[in-house]
């Protein structure tokens, strides 16, 4: 993708990302989100949702990134968001890293309460089945970053019902 430091590790499954990242995860809790950055493109301004979301939590910054139906990849501190993305040829678009967007604002300078993973588990079937998305909890409401089929989705408020909740931490 042309992301300075970007080398995603894809999981799948609540027990491989539990296991692989869930108390890092946790041990955000109590610390402010101080920023974010996602990709947006120069000349329309439109999110690419392809590319991590990247937050920031007091200077230990989490990169989330969803792929496929069910794949996850979660890093720490590796993306560069102040360098530019090169080697861009997937459109005729320019990618830049952006910190516009209103559905982080209420968020920023809050306390992080708590950080959950939510599976999702339909009632009937579906491909996204098991998938899992980062669920970031304030008191002044709830954010999680969700697989969009085979892309990142950013909901705010509380999470669908076929979302199952496993909370980190304690």
């Amino acid at each position: 993708m042309g992301i300075s430091g970007f080398e995603p590790t894809f999981l799948v499954g609540l027990e491989a990302v539990r296991e692989n990242h869930g108390p890092r995860l946790a041990a955000l809790g109590g610390r402010r989100l101080t920023g974010y950055a996602l990709v947006r493109f120069v000349e329309d301004g439109e999110w690419f949702a392809d590319c991590p979301v990247v937050l920031d939590f007091e200077g230990v910054r989490v990169e989330i990134c969803h792929w496929k139906f069910d794949e996850l990849s979660i890093s720490w501190n590796t993306v560069d968001t102040t360098a530019m993305i090169t080697g861009w040829q997937e459109s005729e678009f320019t990618p830049t890293w952006s910190s516009a967007d209103e559905r982080f604002e209420p968020f920023i300078g809050r306390n992080l309460r708590e950080v959950s993973l939510l599976e999702w588990r339909s009632s009937g079937q579906d491909l996204a089945d098991g998938s899992i998305a980062v669920e970031f909890t304030f008191d002044a409401g709830r954010f999680c970053i969700s697989n969009g089929l085979d892309e990142n989705s950013i909901e705010v408020g509380d999470p669908h019902p076929d979302f199952v909740r496993h909370q980190l931490g304690s």
